[in-house]
C-alpha cells in the first residue's frame, strides 16, 4: 500500500514535532496540583468521583468524534443524533417494550443517521459541515413532530436495571467511568489492531492515495460516521441512566463544541490521519479538570464559554503549527 504516512513526511523534513497528548497530560497534572492548592475542597475523593462522572459522558462522545476527525471529517449532528435516538428508546421502554429491544431500536436509528450522513458526504458529495448540520435539524424536527412532542422525556419508575448504568459501585466508583473505559479499550483495539482501523488512518492521511491503493473510501466514510453515531448513542444511554431523562434541547446547546474541544485539544488533528484514544483521554482529563474548577469557582455560563472558546482556539492554532497543511494534507478527496 503506497500511502505516505505522517511519520515519514516528518522524518524527511527533519523537524521535531512534540507529542500533543503527552503535553496535555502534563498540563492536566500541573493544573491538578495548582487547583488542589488554590481551591478548598478540590483535592477530595468525593470531588474526584464527581469530576470523573462529569467527564465520562463527554469522553465517550469524544471517542466517537475522534473516529470521524481521524478520517478527516466532522460531525455536528452527533449530539442531536444521541438525543433523538435516546429519546425514542426511552419512549419505547416507557411503552412496555423490553429494555434490550428498546435500546437496540435506538442504536439502529443512531447508526442509520450516521450512515446516511456518510452517504451524503461521500456519494452525493455534500460538505460534511453542511450535511451534519442539516441532518441534526431534520432529525430533531421530525422527532418533535411525530414521536416526542415535548423536549423532556422522562424514564418512568421500574427500570432499575437501566438506571444501574448511571449509578455507582459499592466503593463509590461511578459506572459511567467504567463504560468510558470499556469504550476506550474497544476503540483502541479497533483502530490499532484491525484492517479497517488502519484504513481509517490512511483515509484521513491522504484520501486520494487511499482510494488509488484500493481502499473503498465511500463505504469507509459511511462506517466512520456510523461509528461516531453509535458511540455517541452509548453516551446518550449513560446520560439517561444518570438523570432518568433526556432533554432534546441538548442538541441546541454548546455540548458539540465541548466534544470537538476535547478531541482537538488532545491531539486528534483536524487535517486527518493523526491521533488515537490516548489523545481523547488526555483532552478529556484536561477539560474535565477545567470544567470542575470553573464549577467550584461558581463562574457564570458566559465566562465558562469564553474560557472554553479561548482554549479551543489555542488548540486549533497549536494543531496548525504541529501539523501544517502542505500539498498532501490539503487534498480532501471525495
Amino acid at each position: 500500500m503506497s500511502i505516505v504516512t505522517t511519520a515519514s513526511r516528518g522524518a524527511r523534513k527533519g523537524g521535531y514535532k512534540p507529542n500533543q497528548s503527552i503535553i496535555v497530560l502534563g498540563l492536566s497534572l500541573v493544573l491538578l496540583v495548582v487547583l488542589s492548592v488554590a481551591l478548598p475542597g478540590f483535592m477530595t475523593l468525593g470531588n474526584f468521583f464527581t469530576l470523573a462522572r462529569g467527564v465520562s459522558i463527554l469522553g465517550i462522545l469524544a471517542l466517537g468524534m475522534a473516529v470521524v476527525v481521524i478520517g478527516r471529517g466532522i460531525d455536528l449532528s452527533q449530539i442531536a443524533t444521541l438525543a433523538v435516538s435516546a429519546a425514542i428508546a426511552v419512549t419505547l421502554v416507557n411503552a412496555g417494550v423490553p429494555i434490550a429491544l428498546g435500546l437496540l431500536a435506538g442504536l439502529v436509528l443512531a447508526v442509520a443517521i450516521g450512515v446516511l450522513n456518510g452517504f451524503l458526504i461521500s456519494v452525493v458529495e455534500i460538505p460534511a459541515l453542511f450535511t451534519t448540520l442539516a441532518s441534526s435539524l431534520l432529525a430533531l424536527g421530525v422527532t418533535r413532530a411525530l414521536v416526542v412532542p415535548h423536549y423532556q422525556v422522562f424514564l418512568e419508575p421500574g427500570h432499575e436495571l437501566f438506571l444501574k448504568l448511571g449509578g455507582t459501585l459499592a466503593d463509590g466508583l461511578p459506572v459511567p467511568v467504567i463504560v468510558f473505559a470499556v469504550c476506550a479499550i474497544l476503540l483502541h483495539l479497533f483502530l490499532s489492531r484491525t484492517v479497517l482501523g488502519r484504513f481509517i488512518y490512511a483515509h484521513g492521511d491522504n484520501a486520494q492515495s487511499a482510494r488509488l491503493s484500493g481502499i473503498a473510501t465511500r463505504p469507509l466514510t459511511m462506517l466512520e460516521y456510523g461509528l461516531c453515531s453509535a458511540i455517541g448513542y452509548v453516551g446518550g444511554v449513560v446520560m439517561v441512566a444518570s438523570t432518568s431523562l433526556i432533554h432534546l434541547q441538548i442538541a441546541e446547546s454548546t455540548m458539540i463544541f465541548d466534544v470537538i474541544l476535547v478531541v482537538v485539544l488532545g491531539g486528534v488533528s483536524l487535517v486527518g490521519g493523526r491521533g488515537n484514544v490516548l489523545s481523547v483521554i488526555a483532552g478529556t482529563l484536561l477539560i474535565g479538570v477545567l470544567l470542575n474548577a470553573m464549577t467550584i469557582m461558581n463562574l457564570d455560563v458566559q465566562t465558562q464559554d469564553m474560557i472554553k472558546g479561548a482554549v479551543l482556539l489555542c488548540a486549533i492554532m497549536f494543531d496548525s503549527y504541529v501539523h501544517p497543511r502542505d500539498e498532501e494534507t490539503a487534498k480532501q478527496g471525495d
